[in-house]
């Protein structure tokens, strides 16, 4: 009748089976016996034994309110009251609100991380001790506390260097001896309440908006929309991950039917390979050891390497589809996908990202377009800067060819860097490259996320204009 608590089960997989066998074997079990596993989530998870249990899921609490109210439902009396120092009371609500805010989810840092009540637990006692340790008299050593915080306690998961500025421009600006002032807010609205009673912050927390704007964790409004894009879209795609994969019919077709017919599609549309001996001879045309030429040459061997992979499971998945070989789990993975319109997983890891399978094979088209052309009728005029594998090595390329251009003049490709002009071309008023005395080239195909151009004062707007609906 005990309970038996197992966990980190993503470390042991194979015991998970055994653990399965002996429960579903077992004549007779106590109907007071309880088995609790704790797992991160795994592919690989038996999902016999996922599917017979509860599942339960402790995640980080969305928006200010839930998280400082979790927070401080954990905080006993005897915490509020563990300094005598002034400053303790708002120094443990500005650690549990920056806890909250660290927790927002992805959104803000360039890498996820997984901050947990142990960094919370950590920085208060860190605080508790620090403010022991001063007395009243000497006052609390701020830079200390923001290094802990911004750099040990919170930033020692941070790995990012972005992220870590960040992070310590939250402590910067939210610890010091401003934040007794009573001016003092986190955000418009979002204040350090004052109490004796742990019942008198949660009785605050309980008064502040459900739904928190991005500002209020140092963000663009328009990261809302991000979010709640991003949300979607995960949640979307669990939706379709989970349909079944049977063979049901839609429409008098099967799965099957369908995906075969999409292949048949792409490999009509597919264009041919790369022959290496052409593309030496073009390229040698051209000036091979020309830095531009020698990026194009690694362009086109991925290129080439994304035509030989969509073309090989494509051919196998039709084989696999009439039974002639063996239906692996990669190529399950691309019928599954190809029939949801998303990318393969073998096609996603050596290539770009897209929205739908749909616009990335137009892409792969349009890529490998550029390519051809460009070997076949010289350099263009301009660039598909967008369309390239290594935009970043194209622009190196590009620095390296205009320094030996004027190396006479004394030049070096340490001192040499880029400038942009945004002209008032359109992408056909483009008829040869720039002049020879400016140098550089013409690229077109970058795109703006939360803001327009204004092509008339060559300048960033704010927003796209107003449109009228009639």
């Amino acid at each position: 009748g005990g309970w038996l608590l197992l966990q980190n089960c993503h470390l042991g997989l194979e015991f998970l089976n055994e653990l399965m066998d002996t429960i579903t074997t077992k004549e007779s079990v106590n109907e007071d016996f309880r088995t609790w596993i704790t797992t991160e989530a795994h592919p690989e998870f038996p999902i016999n034994l996922l599917q017979s249990s509860v599942k339960f899921t402790n995640e980080p609490p969305q928006g200010v309110k839930a998280g400082l109210k979790r927070t401080y439902s954990a905080v006993t009396q005897d915490l509020l009251g563990a300094s005598k120092m002034p400053q303790w009371k708002p120094l443990l609500y500005a650690v549990a609100f920056l806890h909250t805010t660290v927790q927002f989810g992805p959104l803000g840092w360039n890498i996820p991380y997984e901050f947990n009540q142990a960094d919370f637990s950590a920085s208060v006692q860190f605080l508790q001790n620090h403010l022991n340790d001063v007395g009243i008299r000497q006052g609390v050593n701020w830079s200390c506390v923001r290094y802990m915080l911004g750099e040990v306690q919170y930033g020692g998961r941070v790995t990012d260097d972005l992220d870590k500025a960040l992070l310590n421009t939250y402590a910067r600006v939210w610890f010091g001896e401003h934040m007794f002032s009573e001016k003092f807010c986190f955000y418009k609205g979002y204040v350090i309440p004052k109490g004796n009673r742990v019942e008198d912050y949660l009785q605050y927390i309980e008064q502040l908006p459900v739904t928190d704007t991005p500002e209020v964790f140092g963000l663009h409004p328009n990261a809302d929309i991000t979010y709640q894009t991003n949300l979607a879209n995960e949640t979307f795609s669990t939706i379709v991950s989970i349909q079944p994969k049977d063979s049901s019919t839609r429409g008098g077709e099967t799965r099957e039917a369908v995906v075969q017919r999409l292949a048949d599609e792409m490999l009509e549309k597919l264009p041919p390979d790369y022959k290496p001996h052409e593309v030496k001879a073009q390229l040698q045309k051209m000036g091979a050891f020309q830095p531009i030429n020698i990026f194009l040459r690694q362009e086109i061997d991925r290129m080439q390497l994304v035509i030989s992979r969509v073309r090989t499971t494509l051919t196998d998945l039709k084989l696999a589809i009439d039974g002639t070989i063996i239906m692996s789990e990669e190529l399950q993975d691309a019928l599954d996908n190809i029939y949801d319109a998303r990318i393969p997983k073998l096609w996603f890891r050596i290539s770009w990202e897209s929205s739908t399978l749909g616009f990335w094979f137009t892409e792969l088209l349009e890529r490998n377009q550029q390519f051809s052309s460009w070997l076949q009728d010289g350099r263009p005029n301009q660039f598909w800067m967008t369309g390239f594998f290594n935009p970043q090595g194209f622009l190196t390329a590009m620095r390296q060819e205009t320094t030996r251009m004027n190396l006479a003049k004394g030049w070096e490709l340490d001192s040499v860097v880029l400038c942009s002009e945004v002209t008032k071309m359109m992408k056909e008023d483009v008829v040869g490259p720039p002049p020879a005395d400016i140098g550089g080239v013409y690229i077109h195909g970058l795109f703006l996320e939360g803001a327009g151009w204004d092509r008339r004062n060559s300048k960033l707007i704010e927003s796209a204009p107003k449109v009228r609906i009639e």
